[in-house]
């Protein structure tokens, strides 16, 4: 497996950690911290493509 196949799995591994854990956050009654961290997963995949699209110029 290559080592961009790799990052991209690790990105895509965190947002869905986030959003389970929002998830998770939500329906246990801790609605506004559930809200906060659903937040996270678009930051978290932005940040992914901004890394991965500075990768081809190198």
């Amino acid at each position: 497996m290559s080592r961009q196949t790799i990052s991209k799995l690790g990105f895509l591994a965190a947002a869905a950690a986030s959003f389970a854990f929002s998830v998770g956050l939500w329906f246990n009654g801790f609605k506004e911290q559930g809200a906060f961290v659903g937040l996270w997963v678009p930051s978290i995949l932005s940040l992914g493509t901004l890394i991965m699209a500075g990768n081809k110029y190198e």
